[in-house]
């Protein structure tokens, strides 16, 4: 795999990781006209109010919108009402499913130290949780953590458990366990160490400004791009590393240090002229991100629609069918678009709910052996992905971690004419809603004319279909009525102006 960094454009920084034959699988941007990111922040927060029907709570955290907080993502150690301190998540209890009410625990006012676990879609706010986490290269501080844990990723049992003996030795910090990564996989008591080390400044940190602090405020600040790359990013599977400005490369080699990495890989630096990524044929790839269709290369495709309730994907064959040949093309095709599949929700961040409809199969095992070919073409995404049995209609739904807002949210904004919708009515469903607004402001006493700007086709449709109507209205209440089109308007827009 290549890593490249692309610095010296004016749109900001970037970050892309392909394969050996230049395949795009990973792009992630930073710059002054992204939106702002929440994901990973931790706040000292102020319950507003709670709601017993839904069980949760909002939280005045600082910013933009409150934050949605679920019971199920507070530490029992906030019950009652308390400030909680830090120091007092080493008595930690599971998280609670299903038992208690958030009424007697949680009450307005009372502060609680927060993280971002999912940032704003569409009209809702940011989720936050209570079991607060910092995360490293190689291990996770999580609060509330009683003893070392392992990523579930790492399954090999012997690993686990040596590794498990190695997070035994690690130092202690107060009000946080360790969680060992996958990237942990190969390193030494001496490097998980120094890691947990580092991380633990920030934890105290964090434990002496949320006692400190006056709610609503911001206790730590996720890291910026250049610092997911170093912390995330530079794994052992990579074999080339490429950057284009040697300012930015030697911030990216301080930030190697923090991990105790500089040793480890090797940054060249490129010098050319034209940006890195439309030098290394990267741009098409980029712009297509923000395409709703993606072509196969076997005649089939695949269409993304992403929704504030879930991600939904649609799998065509592009071709036709016949039935002596349609399980075995329905197969070809579905395995092609599952390997495409999870090349794109890893690509676009596509987190939260994702269905995907494949075509339909009768066997049995041809619908396990999409299952599996599907597991194991999502093997490399650095997400948490769980994965419910494809179902009898085709139907194959998992639930992907958010890693950050998707591409689409990051890279688009609703329709000025649509709001969003991505449909208008037609122009004759226009029509009567403006009549009416129409005949109850011509009623008004000293009206004398009626300016109606609309659409340029509503006003066609208007003059061809409703004419009679407007003439009849002007006569009944003697007024002058006046069509004008409005450049660019919506069909869905209209404006009327008396005098």
């Amino acid at each position: 795999m290549r890593l490249m960094i692309q610095t010296r454009e004016d749109s900001g920084k970037a970050v892309a990781l392909t394969d050996s034959s230049g395949k795009l699988w990973e792009y992630h941007s930073e710059g002054q006209h992204n939106k702002p990111v929440l994901l990973g922040n931790i706040y000292l927060g102020r319950v507003l109010n709670v709601e017993p029907a839904i069980q949760a709570a909002f939280i005045d955290i600082g910013e933009r919108r409150s934050a949605f907080l679920h019971f199920s993502d507070i530490h029992p150690g906030y019950d009652g009402g308390s400030r909680l301190p830090f120091e007092a998540f080493n008595d930690s209890f599971p998280r609670r499913r299903g038992t208690g009410n958030i009424q007697d625990c949680v009450q307005p006012g009372q502060l609680m130290v927060v993280q971002v676990s999912k940032d704003a879609i569409g009209q809702k706010g940011p989720s936050v949780t209570t079991y607060v986490s910092v995360p490293g290269r190689n291990l996770v501080l999580l609060g509330g953590a009683q003893k070392p844990g392992i990523s579930r990723r790492i399954e090999d049992e012997d690993e686990r458990h040596r590794l498990r003996e190695l997070a035994g030795q690690l130092p202690v910090i107060a009000g946080a366990g360790v969680i060992v990564r996958t990237a942990g996989l190969e390193t030494n008591v001496e490097e998980l160490t120094h890691e947990v080390m580092t991380l633990g400044e920030t934890w105290n940190q964090l434990s002496t400004k949320a006692l400190d602090a006056s709610a609503p405020v911001k206790l730590h600040q996720e890291d910026d791009l250049m610092g997911k790359v170093a912390r995330d990013l530079f794994l052992p599977y990579i074999d080339e590393i490429l950057i284009d400005d040697e300012k930015q490369g030697a911030l990216l080699k301080n930030e190697l240090c923090r991990w105790n990495l500089q040793d480890d890989f090797k940054i060249d630096l490129y010098r050319g002229k034209t940006s890195l990524f439309r030098h290394r044929g990267l741009q098409d790839q980029i712009d297509s991100i923000y395409d709703r269709t993606v072509r196969l290369a076997g005649g089939g495709a695949i269409v993304i629609e992403e929704t504030e309730a879930l991600v939904a994907i649609d799998v065509n064959s592009g071709r036709g069918m016949s039935a002596v040949d349609l399980e075995e093309t329905a197969l070809t095709t579905n395995l092609e678009a599952a390997s495409e599949v999870a090349r794109q929700i890893r690509l676009r961040d596509l987190g939260g709910v994702v269905v995907c409809d494949f075509i339909d199969m009768l066997e049995e095992s041809n619908r396990d052996a999409l299952e599996n070919h599907f597991r194991e073409a999502t093997r490399q995404d650095r997400a948490k992905i769980w994965y419910a049995p494809i179902s009898r209609f085709g139907l194959l739904e998992i639930t992907r971690q958010r890693l950050g807002p998707s591409k689409n949210r990051q890279g688009r904004i609703s329709c000025p004419t649509c709001n969003g919708r991505g449909t208008v009515r037609i122009e004759h469903r226009v029509a009567p809603g403006l009549l009416r607004e129409l005949g109850r402001g011509l009623a008004i006493e000293g009206v004398l004319e009626a300016i109606v700007t609309v659409e340029e086709g509503v006003k066609d449709r208007l003059r061809e279909m409703r004419g009679d109507e407007l003439l009849t209205l002007e006569e009944k209440t003697g007024t002058r009525i006046i069509l004008e089109s409005g450049k660019d308007w919506s069909p869905e827009c209209w404006a009327i102006r008396y005098r």
